[in-house]
């Protein structure tokens, strides 16, 4: 198996640059969940990659390193009647803003993963398409927001069996769908969005 590259930190050292990324965006129900964290310079670990291409195992593992070594770490989220308010992209980049904010410090630069972003403070920033797997900051980012996330959508499915949160994490499955159309929408649902 060929082994895994680390990836770099960030784009530039000394200055406590401060990786973004959400989770959640495409689900029918709960929150949106964005994650800022800052590494130290020079800091990686094979497991800090995007999410996505993690086993639940290996992002709960990369989790308690991330908390562990990071610099700063903090969630920051957007109700789902926030997204039916201001819009999913909107409520993307607010919980990104509110994860940044509760750094307790301030962050000498941003990263962003994907294209879109609004500036925080007077804080430069540069978005990366892909960048949760080109940057260690964001791939931690990356794995905060979704491990948080997951985390929130299975304690929801306690008191919410009917629709399988525990499985699907609120996204658009045929089974979740089947669940809208036979039990309704709860307050989790994100209204805006086409359900069924």
């Amino acid at each position: 198996m060929k082994p895994i590259t680390p990836l770099p930190t960030s784009r530039e050292s000394g200055i406590n640059e401060a990786g973004c990324d959400e989770a959640g965006r495409g689900c029918l129900a709960g929150p949106v969940v964005a994650a800022a964290v800052i590494l130290p310079d020079g800091f990686t670990h094979p497991l800090l990659r995007d999410s996505k291409k993690l086993t639940e195992a290996q992002r709960l593992e990369a989790r308690a390193i991330i908390e562990a070594n990071a610099v700063a770490w903090a969630i920051g989220m957007c109700s789902p009647l926030e997204i039916d308010q201001i819009n999913i992209l909107n409520a993307s980049i607010r919980a990104m803003h509110r994860a940044l904010r509760g750094l307790g410090l301030r962050p000498g630069a941003i990263v962003v993963d994907g294209n879109r972003f609004k500036p925080f403070d007077d804080v430069p920033y540069t978005t990366v398409v892909k960048g949760d797997n080109t940057f260690a900051n964001i791939a931690a980012a990356s794995i905060l927001a979704k491990t948080e996330r997951d985390s929130i959508m299975t304690q929801l499915a306690a008191q919410f069996p009917e629709y399988g949160w525990e499985q699907n994490k609120g996204y658009p499955t045929v089974a979740h769908r089947a669940a809208i159309a036979t039990y309704g929408f709860t307050d989790h649902h994100r209204r805006s969005f086409r359900a069924l």
